[in-house]
């Protein structure tokens, strides 16, 4: 039950709610806090005026966002697009929701005698804007103002069970200071009276002699079972509700049937259609119960994981590989403590990156946790409300929020079996450490002198024609020499880090073709082949100078002998007319939207370089390809721009949430933007707003400098605000978070834009 509290709860004034009222948006507001939260509009957006010219009130429910924010602000909220309407900064109320203060002091209601005792709803200014604080939907009122909107009968009803049942006793409801708990309940006054107070106010005789008296406990019972008010019509409010609206979706009375906007639609009996939402309701509350059930089991396989990944790590710490050494003569005791003590050094470095690798594991699951522990605490208090609002006696109540929370309750258990529930992270360490090439290096180390040079191979020969890179990736063949007549056992591809560095070894085996993933963008490596058998390792081979581009596929450079350079494409060679001609590359990138690691709402087009989304929640697609090096440019295309969201466009890790907006969480760097002015974000902090926005057939630019470490946006080729982020080091794949309202394309293999490269400090 403590978990559903907050579903009972005001967003406005963060306590329960007094006298909700339902808007269209299917949320609720205390009636005060409506009042509260009005914004006066100009009175050409008056309702009489919309009618006049076709509009339709329920048209004003996705109307044009424009922010209210002060400079400090995050952006987030807007309502109803009204160039003339003046800005107001917005506040937050007690759980955090952002709100906006009214436009103007709130009418004065006059004073009327009335029978009953309700309150009817104060009205609000004629022309006036109510901004839900939920989902930030804009209404504009009409000349009934707050009274047009429906009482939310079954949500007081909810409220008033759950007081009663946190209470710890009934209390006598006419003691004047300090309330004695009651003794006994009048079932026809409905009132819980102690023991003085029944004595003085109930005496047993007279005409209160025939009334029915209950322990209060069973009292509780009776006054929850008895039939609740029949909610009237807002239309008509002398007519009770006997009909439900299907098109509508709303309970409705005869006269609207015979009067109103309801006459040509289809209607059903009020009964049957409260039965027929009670069982879809209940249906889709045993699909999230088994959904919740399934979380707190996986909650459980996780907690374990942080177990399992804490005792890997010490089994690790623990075992210390020791390799034999092999007996040498004295003149070479030197050689092998260098080569020792080199790989002590290298042994200090892997096991560094074994303990980053510990710390992120259990930084991701324990990240897992947190966010799983928190929807299901909101799932469970969505289970407990709809199963208060089911045991709801009302049946037109129950109808005006039945709808609503059967898409609620659907979408929660949808977002539930979207990969939700699979680890992020696997227990086991998968840095396999490869030793066999030092082992192989080891077992060949031997006295050169004691080798037969006839039968060491030849240097191979490297296949230009059949060498090319694509993207981060290069394609090396090579053959032995057309006269050499020694037979060959293997051959051992070596590539340097592509700073100058040491060679490694990267290939081994009897394949003369090899393909070599995950080198860095825009870089220059060095590789070189040489053969082995048993007599001995062959002197390597020519040294090709492999120039990785971000184009479909890369020129590169092999330093022939006599020093002639040849440039070359995957297609027939073109031989350079000098040796000191360097050769031309584009530094740019060619890449689409990556289907496999994007959230499953995204829909995938146009070969995948065109994203969307079927969801109103933000959701994040990455791009194919990671950079660490370099400098990369790309844009993207508006190609839909509806009801003006706020779509993000930035870079991001590969592990970054993918069902929030970019730049929630600290795996990604985004700005922002609405149709008039942006955000920088990171790890959830708004910075930098600049004006301008975007409109349909709008181009933003990401422009990723990896050499300066920055990362710039631009909006029609023009920059947008200052430099956004710096100190980017690491891997960063392009990324974009939107929602169904928005439509974007991707361009990549683009130069540096001007405005960039007409920097003094790059220039230079």
């Amino acid at each position: 039950m403590e978990e559903m509290e907050e579903e009972l709860k005001c967003p406005v004034c963060g306590s329960f709610y007094r006298e909700p009222i339902i808007l269209p948006c299917s949320h609720s507001l205390c009636v005060s806090c409506a009042r509260n939260i009005l914004v006066q509009t100009p009175d050409s957006e008056s309702p009489q005026s919309r009618r006049a010219s076709g509009v339709s009130d329920y048209d004003y429910l996705d109307l044009d966002k424009m922010s209210l924010y002060s400079e400090a602000d995050s952006g987030y909220g807007s309502y109803g697009g009204f160039a003339s309407a003046p800005t107001t900064p917005c506040q937050k109320s007690p759980n955090g929701v952002r709100v906006f203060p009214p436009a103007m002091p709130p009418p004065q209601l006059q004073p009327h005698h009335h029978s009953s005792a309700s309150l009817l709803l104060p009205t609000g200014p004629r022309n006036s804007c109510l901004t839900c604080p939920q989902c930030h939907r804009s209404l504009i009122l009409d000349e009934r103002g707050l009274r047009g909107f429906t009482k939310n009968r079954v949500l007081e009803g909810v409220i008033e069970r759950y007081q009663q049942s946190k209470a710890a006793a009934l209390r006598c409801q006419l003691c004047e200071k300090s309330p004695k708990e009651a003794t006994v309940m009048c079932e026809q006054c409905d009132v819980f009276y102690c023991e003085p107070c029944r004595l003085r106010c109930h005496p047993p005789r007279g005409p209160l002699a025939k009334h029915r008296l209950l322990p209060p406990a069973q009292g509780r019972v009776s006054r929850r079972l008895s039939p609740r008010k029949i909610s009237t019509c807002t239309d008509h409010e002398l007519e009770n509700h006997s009909m439900y609206c299907v098109q509508c979706k709303m309970p409705v009375c005869y006269q609207c049937l015979e009067e109103g906007k309801h006459s040509s639609h289809e209607v059903k009996a009020l009964g049957a259609m409260w039965k027929l939402h009670k069982s879809q309701l209940s249906q889709a509350l045993n699909l999230l119960s088994d959904r919740a059930k399934e979380a707190k089991e996986f909650l459980v396989q996780l907690r374990n994981m942080v177990q399992q990944i804490q005792v890997h790590l010490s089994a690790d710490k623990d075992t210390k590989q020791k390799e034999n050494s092999v007996e040498f003569e004295a003149c070479l005791v030197a050689q092998c403590d260098a080569l020792i003590d080199a790989l002590n050094r290298r042994k200090v470095q892997l096991l560094s990156r074994v303990n980053k690798e510990h710390e992120h594991k259990l930084k991701v699951v324990r990240d897992q946790i947190s966010h799983c522990t928190m929807k299901l605490r909101q799932t469970t208090g969505l289970m407990e409300y709809c199963l208060e609002v089911i045991k709801e006696n009302d049946p037109s109540g129950f109808l005006q929020i039945s709808d609503a929370l059967i898409r609620r309750v659907h979408l929660t258990e949808d977002q539930w079996g979207k990969g939700t529930l699979t680890p992020r992270m696997t227990t086991d360490f998968d840095l396999n450490l490869d030793s066999a090439p030092l082992l192989q290096s080891i077992h060949q180390l031997d006295f050169v002198q004691m080798k037969v040079p006839s039968l060491i191979p030849a240097p191979p020969l490297l296949h230009l024609e059949e060498c090319g890179t694509h993207n981060n990736s290069a394609t090396l063949s090579w053959k032995q020499p057309p006269m050499s007549m020694v037979q060959t056992e293997g051959y051992i591809l070596e590539l340097d880090d592509g700073n100058g560095g040491q060679f490694r070894e990267v290939f081994v085996g009897k394949e003369t073709m090899c393909t070599v993933d995950g080198l860095h963008f825009n870089s220059t490596y060095n590789a070189r082949v040489k053969a082995f058998n048993k007599s001995g390792v062959s002197l390597y081979s020519k040294t090709l100078i492999l120039q990785t581009s971000e184009g479909p596929f890369s020129r590169m450079s092999a330093i022939l002998a006599g020093g002639l350079q040849i440039d070359a494409m995957p297609s027939p060679l073109e031989f350079l007319q000098s040796p000191d001609q360097e050769s031309c590359v584009l530094p740019v990138a060619w890449f689409a939207f990556d289907p496999g690691s994007a959230h499953p709402d995204i829909i995938f087009s146009n070969n995948n370089l065109t994203v969307t989304c079927n969801s109103y929640d933000d959701r994040v697609v990455l791009g194919k390809s990671g950079f660490s090096k370099g400098v990369h440019y790309w844009e993207l295309t508006i190609d839909r721009y509806d009801n003006h969201p706020d779509p993000a466009f930035g870079v991001a890790r590969v592990e970054v949430m993918k069902d929030v907006m970019l730049g929630k969480d600290d795996k990604a760097w985004a700005m922002y933007v609405d149709n008039n002015r942006s955000w920088f974000m990171h790890n959830n902090s708004h910075t930098n707003r600049a004006e301008g926005g975007i409109t349909k057939g709008a181009t933003v630019g990401v422009l990723l400098d990896l050499t300066r470490r920055t990362l710039t946006f631009s909006i029609n080729e023009e920059q947008q605000g200052p430099v956004a982020f710096e100190n980017m080091e690491g891997l960063f794949f392009p990324a974009v978070s939107l929602n169904r309202n928005v439509q974007v394309t991707i361009h990549t293999g683009l130069p540096v834009p001007e405005f960039y490269t007409s920097r003094p400090s790059l220039q230079a």
